[in-house]
């Protein structure tokens, strides 16, 4: 009856079709899944973080980039393999045009900036709804990135980019524009497609 009520209410544009955390619940997605999906995009981060870092560490920034460049997508391809799920990450500025966002996740990127402009930590901030695709009932789910220190080598302004990396971040993405952050700023989102 209560799905039955948000639908209906919906459909007369008393609640909006998107919601973002906390009224996102609203659309019947309960805790668990959400913990579920908000595990796998932590596993993300997680997983490409620590590549990230140990690369630095071991062979210096130009080297790493060659981690985001095959990493990446490969973390992201075997946790969507492994669940079923569509996992991925896009970005404010795109350095790989797969990256892109389709409607959804531009949706996502655009209330994360509303709401970091509210003063709303951007670490905090999420975005889920209920779509359908295939016909089928599925969560599309979004965790914002923000702008870490370790980014700036790779993302920062032309001043915090070491020659070598920009040398090699113009042979492997000569459209590259995912530079120019500071930190703390909105830098994309991970995504997630789950059917239900």
């Amino acid at each position: 009856m209560r799905l039955f009520l948000v639908l209906a209410l919906m459909a007369a544009g008393v609640i909006p079709a998107a919601c973002a955390a906390p009224q996102g619940a609203l659309l019947a997605v309960d805790d668990k899944t959400l913990d579920q999906t908000r595990a796998v995009a932590g596993k993300l981060v997680t997983q490409l973080g620590g590549r990230l870092k140990a690369e630095m560490m071991a062979n210096g920034p130009t080297a790493a980039v060659e981690v985001c460049r095959q990493a990446a997508p490969e973390i992201a391809a075997s946790l969507s393999k492994e669940y079923g799920w569509k996992v991925g990450r896009v970005g404010t500025r795109v350095r790989n045009p797969g990256n892109n966002p389709i409607a959804w996740q531009q949706a996502a990127l655009e209330e994360f900036a509303r709401q970091a402009a509210q003063g709303k930590k951007l670490d905090d901030l999420e975005f889920w709804k209920v779509v359908q695709e295939g016909g089928k009932p599925t969560l599309v789910y979004a965790k914002a990135i923000s702008v870490q220190p370790m980014c700036l080598t790779c993302h920062g302004g032309p001043d915090s980019i070491p020659d070598k990396v920009k040398a090699r971040l113009k042979a492997d993405y000569p459209d590259d524009r995912a530079v120019g952050y500071s930190v703390g700023e909105l830098r994309g989102a991970v995504v997630i497609a789950r059917p239900l």
